[in-house]
């Protein structure tokens, strides 16, 4: 646990020394507030952090990170939802130009969807938020009944992130937005096997790999 810690606040210090010693002209700017590109809905999946995986620089990006990169549709009542507000906030108040939702192979979360049942549910608070890609789930076990295990989840995950683009559009805001073209829409996933980038393709109804702007079908990457 020490050597974890540790490991940690040498992080920092590291951190501290790239940004902040000699010249820090990127935070005496962004000290004065934050203009980020895009926002990133992503998973929060300790292996894909979207700031390292995009290799960007603080300030770059509004992040928002959830179990399995979920989006909940719009839904204006008292309750707390934090995914929505952060959307709020990024798309009404930031104005990010980008809305970026980053999916992965290997998810937990999809896995956990995938499994669970009524005498074996996800967890307390998982199997209630897992209920947003249950339309995802139950699409691909109609098409894919005899498919594996793994072929079947990943397409859950491509799905759910169709699922997720379809949910955005439910935020008035966010609607009227896109509808003008000062924020445009992204849905990508990161193949970590390959160590590939997809993105989704609404005009031919798939995901292809980002390749030097070459665009190859995810097929060719299994």
């Amino acid at each position: 646990m020490e050597e974890s810690i540790h490991k940690l606040i040498e992080g920092f210090r590291s951190f501290h020394n790239t940004w902040f010693a000699g010249d820090s002209e990127l935070f005496d700017k962004l000290r004065h507030g934050q203009h980020p590109r895009a926002c990133v809905i992503s998973c929060s999946d300790s292996r894909v952090d979207p700031a390292i995986l995009l290799d960007t620089d603080p300030g770059d990006l509004f992040v928002i990170r959830n179990v399995a990169n979920l989006v909940p549709p719009y839904e204006p009542d008292t309750r707390h939802h934090g995914v929505s507000a952060a959307l709020e906030y990024a798309v009404t108040e930031l104005g990010i130009g980008h809305l970026i939702l980053l999916g992965h192979s290997d998810c937990g979360g999809i896995k956990a969807l995938m499994r669970r049942s009524a005498e074996e549910p996800a967890g307390q608070f998982l199997d209630p938020w897992l209920d947003l890609a249950e339309p995802a789930k139950l699409a691909v076990n109609a098409s894919m009944t005899e498919s594996p295990e793994t072929t079947r989840c990943r397409a859950c995950e491509e799905a759910s992130l169709i699922l997720g683009l379809e949910n955005l559009l439910t935020f008035p805001w966010v609607r009227e937005r896109t509808g003008t073209g000062s924020l445009t829409l992204h849905a990508w996933y990161f193949h970590m096997p390959s160590g590939q980038l997809f993105r989704f393709d609404r005009d031919r109804n798939g995901f292809f790999r980002l390749d030097n702007n070459l665009l190859h079908p995810t097929g060719d990457q299994e």
